[in-house]
C-alpha cells in the first residue's frame, strides 16, 4: 500500500470513529424522542458534526475502494474504525475496555493481516 492509499484509509476510519464518539456524546442527554429533543437534535452542533464525518467516512471508504481491491480496503476500514471506536469509547467516554475487548481487538487484527496478505493491489 503506498502512502496517498495509507492516508486515506487512515483519514477513512479517523473520519468513521469519530463520527460515532461525537454522536455518542450529542445522545447522551436523549434518551427518549420527543418532538422538543427531536428540534434539540437537529440543531445540535456536535450530532451534526457526527453526521457530516460520516459522510466524510463514505467518500474516503470510496476513494479506498477506487484505489484498492474490497477484500482489502472493507476489512481494513471496518476493523480500524472498531479498534478506534473502542478505544476512544473508553478513553473518552469512560466506557469499559475489558480483557476480552483486547483479546477480540487482536484477533481482529490478525485476522485483517490474513485477509490482507498477498491481495494487495
Amino acid at each position: 500500500m503506498n502512502w496517498i492509499n495509507a492516508v486515506i484509509v487512515v483519514a477513512g476510519i479517523l473520519s468513521n470513529a469519530s463520527a460515532s464518539v461525537l454522536i455518542k456524546i450529542a445522545m447522551r442527554t436523549h434518551s427518549t424522542l420527543s418532538a422538543g429533543a427531536l428540534w434539540q437534535l437537529a440543531t445540535n452542533k456536535i450530532l451534526i458534526l457526527g453526521i457530516f464525518l460520516y459522510g466524510c467516512a463514505f467518500v474516503l471508504y470510496a476513494a479506498a475502494l477506487s484505489r484498492l481491491p474490497l477484500n482489502v480496503a472493507h476489512p481494513i476500514l471496518t476493523a480500524g474504525a472498531i479498534g478506534a471506536v473502542a478505544c476512544a469509547s473508553a478513553f473518552l467516554l469512560g466506557e469499559a475496555f475489558r480483557w476480552n475487548t483486547i483479546v477480540g481487538l487482536l484477533l481482529v487484527t490478525l485476522g485483517v493481516i490474513f485477509i490482507s496478505v498477498n491481495t494487495s493491489h
